[in-house]
């Protein structure tokens, strides 16, 4: 059996070495595209901030580690799927074969139709190559312009900061981290940021991008709010999209993301996806979605594995988390933490001290939460929302003191422990 694995980010490798455990004499190749061992994106802030090297990005640090498992690495992208000879095409000219196909092809920044985006000194943040290139620029002094304040924008923004740099934050939204933050929350980030000496525009964008002749200032960033600023830098976080692309014209269904069901399968049998690139059945509403972020790509990773070596694993469902760190402020986001239409919902926020809580109810159960400056016991909201535990009595206490949930969790689990 020989099980080929598209992708060498986090779901890639973790596939992989699932796979090897469960199938000892399987073939098993992974490939990736990039001139570096396979690497962990989220790694490239801590890159950026000169905490590590960029060794200190490599997701396995042992020299030698996937031909000591027998995992065979390629470097080359998959341009074409062939589904009924089973093989890939790559854009080196050559072909694999497979038996069983993992997609795990992660995303690819957004680049927005904005006249000037190609120019030099304008980059996305999302390659080791990338940060090589932000690095030379993103010097002390150095003004710099970040399109989008989203949750990867947030990410960059803190590294940049450390760097020293002077710097402007763009956002569509009408909030910092509109995807994963009430409005309530986002704002109250965006009051942190502007406080430790960042700008921050919202409801704005960038018309366009002009290259000067003058050394001192080599961009002019015109932002649709009439505004121009000089910059020496532009870094593009306007999102990313699922590689998809090598799957036109055939039979896997891709929307958004690629299509696959709770054992990670796509529409075609033997084909299997996960991480960034997988649209999988949300936890509640069973409603297929992209949640693009490493504790989800870990699990629809050894769940795919679990199968393509004969196995019947099942996911049950994916659950939006996320966790951002913003110059301290540490703030956190589960589920479907926007609220249902007929549900009911509470909302706590201290502004002065830049602490904030908001949970979500559909009946009696916990279904999504949002919080900013709490970092006690937090994750047992996560805990509530994924396990769907019904709350009785405590909804109702919860929703007049919200900030009891750890109360609630141990007394719905644990009832001798509050008598």
């Amino acid at each position: 059996m020989k099980h080929l694995i598209l992708g060498n980010g986090p779901a890639g490798v973790l596939a992989a070495e699932t796979l090897r455990r469960l199938a000892p004499t399987d073939e098993i190749v992974v490939a990736g595209n990039e001139d570096a061992p396979p690497y962990s994106r989220m790694a490239i802030p801590y890159l950026l901030e000169g905490n590590i090297d960029e060794s200190g990005t490599y997701l396995r640090k042992t020299e030698g580690h996937f031909a000591q498992l027998g995992i065979r690495l390629l470097n080359a992208r998959a341009v074409a799927l062939d589904v009924v000879k089973k093989r890939v095409l790559f854009d080196d000219g050559h072909f694999e074969q497979y038996d069983r196909l993992l997609i795990a092809t992660g995303s690819h920044p957004v680049r927005p139709p904005i006249p000037g985006v190609d120019l030099p000194r304008v980059h996305t943040c999302w390659t080791l190559q990338d940060a090589r290139a932000i690095a030379e620029l993103a010097r002390p002094g150095a003004r710099v312009l970040q399109l989008g304040a989203g949750f990867i924008g947030c990410i960059i923004m803190e590294a940049l900061a450390k760097r020293g740099v002077e710097l402007t934050v763009v956002e569509m939204g009408d909030r910092m981290v509109p995807r994963m933050m009430t409005p309530k929350a986002g704002n109250l980030i965006r009051r942190w940021v502007e406080h430790k000496g960042i700008r921050v525009r919202t409801q704005a964008g960038v018309d366009r991008i002009d290259a000067t002749p003058d050394a001192d200032a080599p961009l002019a960033v015109h932002l649709s709010t009439g505004e121009t600023l000089a910059c020496d830098l532009v870094i593009v976080a306007a999102g990313v999209a699922p590689n998809v692309s090598f799957l036109e014209a055939t039979p896997v269904h891709v929307a958004k993301g690629v299509l696959v069901d709770a054992r990670m399968e796509t529409s075609v049998p033997g084909i299997f996806a996960a991480g960034d690139v997988a649209e999988a059945p949300d936890i509640f509403t069973g409603a297929h979605l992209v949640a693009a972020i490493q504790p989800n790509a870990a699990d629809q990773a050894r769940v795919a594995a679990v199968n393509m070596a004969g196995g019947n694993a099942r996911l049950p469902g994916v659950l939006a988390i996320n966790v951002l760190d913003t110059l301290g402020l540490i703030s956190t986001s589960f589920g479907q933490w926007w609220g249902e239409e007929g549900g009911q919902g509470v909302e706590l926020c201290d502004e002065a001290a830049y602490r904030y809580l908001s949970l979500q109810f559909k009946g009696d159960v916990l279904i999504g939460a949002t919080a900013v400056g709490l970092t006690e016991h937090v994750g047992v909201l996560r805990g509530l929302i994924q396990s769907k535990l019904r709350l009785g009595e405590w909804k109702d206490r919860l929703l007049e003191q919200p900030l009891l949930f750890m109360d609630a969790y141990l007394a719905r689990t644990q009832p001798v422990a509050l008598v």
